[in-house]
């Protein structure tokens, strides 16, 4: 009878240990296919920028180049001029992202943490923010700002209102006053966190003589410095990829989206010296182009991404979002 169970104990174990080697087998295989889904068309543009056009074209070619050539980069450099855009688009979407931080900061928090009129109506506000699609607002943002005034001030003054267009303000502006892009997001996840801190600590600052203004700086702040990080993570990746408003307020300001999006006409001129014909610009080299484009464009983000990924990571499961 021993024996017997011995036997049927150690039948249980290893069935146990080859199920749980199956579904490991499984669960890579499964975490194998979802990765390259979300790479593969990262390796497809990689791949393409560093080819001929005569790659192509031939059907041989799947992501390997024949002729690996350098000249898609030296275009792409010259036609998106490309260190000029990239410090503006560094020093908007960080200055964004920086302002975007703050003024969502003291808003979420004073959803988490105090009482006042109309608080569920206003926070419903911020969750329609979320679902409200930027294009229905498109026109009047861009009137207001075409014909900017604040209480008559400027038409007063000058005779008429002033246009922020071509400039910076109108991000600033928006980012202020928590009304930018996915503001409405941010307040939300600083929200969450804040309301998951544990009362105790701000009730002993207030013990000690601190005011509310104080006991957010000194104690909520440096407790929320990995959420602080993923908020501006989102918001300047966000800024510095944004086609929508950048295209919006800005025309003759070359930034990395403006850049991207007139990159083909930019390099018309070298085309001849490419090998090609000053009438006819094939969609082998638009397509080269804009590939090159979008790796010099993604470039200082992975960059970014790999030095702050231990806060982003904390800051997400904190957040309140995710589990």
């Amino acid at each position: 009878m021993n024996a017997t169970t011995k036997t049927a104990r150690v039948h249980r174990l290893t069935a146990a240990k080859v199920g749980r080697g199956l579904w490991s087998i499984v669960r890579g295989v499964i975490i194998a296919g979802i990765c390259f889904t979300i790479l593969q068309p990262l390796f497809v543009k990689l791949s393409v920028s560093f080819m001929s056009e005569k790659d192509l074209f031939d059907s041989a070619v799947k992501y390997i180049p024949k002729h690996f050539t350098l000249n898609n980069y030296k275009l792409a450099l010259k036609g998106m001029d490309y260190w000029n855009s990239l410090l503006r688009t560094f020093l908007l979407s960080g200055g964004v992202a920086l302002l975007q931080l703050a003024s969502c900061m003291l808003v979420a928090y004073g959803f988490a943490r105090f009482r006042f009129p109309f608080k569920k109506i206003l926070f419903a506000c911020v969750i329609l923010m979320l679902i409200v699609p930027p294009q229905i607002i498109m026109l009047p943002l861009f009137m207001h700002f075409r014909f900017f005034d604040i209480f008559g001030v400027f038409k007063a003054v000058n005779g008429a209102p002033v246009s922020l267009l071509d400039t910076y303000w109108p991000f600033l502006i928006q980012a202020a006053t928590c009304t930018g892009f996915k503001n409405g997001l941010f307040i939300y996840m600083l929200r969450q966190f804040f309301k998951g801190m544990p009362k105790e600590l701000e009730e002993a600052a207030f013990v000690d003589g601190c005011t509310k203004l104080k006991t957010f700086i000194r104690i909520i702040i440096p407790s929320a410095v990995p959420m602080m990080v993923t908020i501006f993570l989102f918001g300047f990746v966000w800024q510095w990829m944004d086609s929508f408003y950048t295209s919006l307020y800005l025309k003759g300001t070359m930034v990395i989206p403006v850049a991207l999006d007139s990159l083909s006409a930019s390099v018309y001129s070298e085309y001849s010296n490419y090998g090609g014909s000053m009438n006819f610009i094939s969609p082998g080299f638009i397509s080269m182009m804009n590939n090159t484009g979008t790796i010099l464009a993604m470039v200082p983000l992975v960059i970014l991404y790999l030095v702050c990924q231990k806060y982003f990571v904390e800051g997400i499961e904190r957040s309140g979002i995710v589990g």
